[in-house]
């Protein structure tokens, strides 16, 4: 065993096998669904307590039959690249450092697993930081709410395994480099993100790391790794479907448990005061938190089981009528990578037997579906623009670009749901209220948004605006893919030719009330309570 300060040369190579190197993401043309894990009304979620239950004991079990820890355990090379030129990791590093980003847990993170990986290999000691920025794009404080609420239990769990957790305030290329020279940290991890603020956040980390610290980026978002999953951007669920589930039985595996780890910080994390950083942040507070959703790995996961037993016997035939309690209602903790999607199908695949049609339709909606909407992120720069989509949908949008509107609104009114159409004000103030609009709902409203506007430019930025806005699952791949989809047709082929929409999918009223009773949730999401 090499003695500290006498370490082996070991690079990340040798560690994790053999890494893809970050090149520049090529750039293509194409699309995206609107997907799946919605919200359900506010009695249908369960309050949880932090309590281990007899599922999570039976998780813990599946972890230890994988292997004892991730140091035994078989670790599939193809889910990390190599971010920094050089991959030895330093000879005299004093630990090994996580940055966590996207996926804010501990168990179940192939990121934060591949850390501790090394960590235990060359008998350093682990470190977790977080950089907290004042703001980001159009989160307010309903979403820092729910994620400083989730980053504190993450803050209690690395306390409980003898892992140092630190909240860094400030952009990370202003605060990360500082903190890894000064801890002398030997190698740095980092989770995925194909969006394009997360990824230059990443560039200019690399730019600033000193040039003997190896840098590794771990997809622990996906079940089968973006830059794996496809080399292109891919046409439809159809041409990227048959890839992925090619790919399942190579990545869709149990997880290793993260282990008590043996190695203690030599000098312990600063405390956090955690008021004074919700204080501290400059977003907007007028958008309220949700009650309705408990921030939190545990509560995640309670949901999910409260989805597997009461919820997904019903999933494949009433997911689309916003007045069944048939949804996962996972997207938040999803979006914050407080729960691993890997997590949820590996606990939904065991009722297969039992509910094959609703298991199957899930897996196309959280892996295929998914997936899809990373993979259009990560090979389309202009995933939130109009010039994103393909070229018979921006031909024929512009078409129809001054085609007379049977109703034009301000982004104010189309806010404060006060449109001529019930339904749609309905699904806005659900939105607004909850954090959340049914899937369904989704495609109608982004869709009457651009019969509803100037331009298809202006539809665009509106929807975008109010999803990321108001959502809890908004600035996320799936949201930028939903909003594209509905009104530039991605992911999707023409249709027959109208005034506005040209040859994108049209949807309307009488359409939905085909498909559910839209009178009842009309009612439910009157505009008269909006003050309530």
């Amino acid at each position: 065993r090499a003695r500290r300060g006498h370490r082996h040369s070991t690079g990340l190579r040798a560690l994790g096998g053999q890494y893809q190197m970050m090149e520049s993401r090529p750039l293509s043309r194409i699309p995206a669904h609107f997907h799946a894990f919605n919200h359900p009304p506010k009695e249908e979620v369960p309050r949880v307590s932090l309590r281990r239950t007899e599922k999570e004991k039976k998780v813990q079990e599946a972890w230890r039959r994988a292997a004892p820890s991730v140091r035994e355990f078989k670790f599939n090379k193809k889910r990390v690249r190599l971010i920094s030129q050089g991959s030895d990791l330093k000879d005299d590093g004093r630990c090994i450092l996580y940055w966590m980003s996207r996926d804010q847990r501990l168990q179940d993170n192939w990121a934060f697993l591949y850390a501790q990986r090394l960590a235990l290999k060359q008998e350093l000691p682990l470190h977790v930081c977080f950089c907290l920025v004042p703001k980001f794009l159009e989160a307010t404080i309903r979403h820092y709410g729910f994620m400083l609420r989730g980053l504190q239990e993450v803050a209690e769990e690395c306390a409980e395994l003898n892992i140092a957790f630190h909240l860094l305030r400030g952009y990370a290329k202003d605060v990360l480099p500082a903190f890894v020279v000064e801890h002398g940290v030997g190698g740095l991890v980092t989770d995925f993100s194909p969006l394009r603020l997360p990824w230059q956040w990443v560039q200019d980390v690399r730019e600033r790391l000193p040039e003997d610290v190896p840098f590794a980026q771990v997809d622990a978002h996906n079940i089968v790794p973006c830059w794996v999953a496809s080399p292109k951007q891919e046409y439809s669920a159809y041409t990227l479907r048959g890839k992925i589930h090619a790919q399942l039985p190579e990545f869709l595996t149990e997880f290793p448990p993260v282990v008590r780890h043996p190695y203690s910080p030599s000098c312990p994390a600063e405390p956090i005061a955690w008021e004074a950083c919700y204080s501290s942040l400059e977003v907007d507070r007028t958008v309220k938190e949700v009650e309705w959703a408990t921030p939190g790995t545990a509560a995640g996961l309670a949901v999910l089981q409260s989805f597997i037993r009461k919820r997904l016997k019903y999933f494949g035939s009433h997911r689309n009528d916003p007045n069944k309690a048939a949804l996962s209602n996972l997207s938040p903790w999803f979006h914050f990578g407080q729960v691993s999607t890997q997590r949820a199908i590996l606990e939904v695949q065991k009722h297969q037997h039992k509910y094959k049609g609703s298991v199957d339709v899930f897996m196309e909606e959280a892996v295929v579906r998914r997936e899809l909407a990373e993979n259009f992120c990560y090979y389309n720069e202009n995933y939130d623009r109009v010039q994103g989509a393909y070229p018979w949908a921006q031909t024929t949008l512009k078409l129809h670009a001054k085609d007379e509107r049977p109703f034009l609104y301000k982004l104010e009114e189309l806010e404060q749901g006060t449109t001529h159409d019930p339904l749609w004000n309905a699904a806005q103030l659900q939105m607004v209220r909850e954090g959340k609009m049914h899937g369904f709902l989704r495609m109608y409203w982004a869709k009457k948004i651009l019969e509803w506007t100037h331009s298809p430019e202006e539809a665009l930025q509106f929807a975008i605006y109010l999803n990321d806005r108001y959502e809890l699952d908004g600035r996320d791949p799936n949201g930028y893919v939903g909003c594209l989809w509905s009104i530039c047709g991605i992911h999707d082929h023409g249709w027959t030719e109208r005034a506005v929409f040209g040859k994108i999918r049209y949807m309307n009223y009488a359409g939905c009330k085909r498909k559910f009773d839209v009178g009842r949730f009309e009612r439910r999401y009157a505009p008269c309570t909006l003050s309530q």
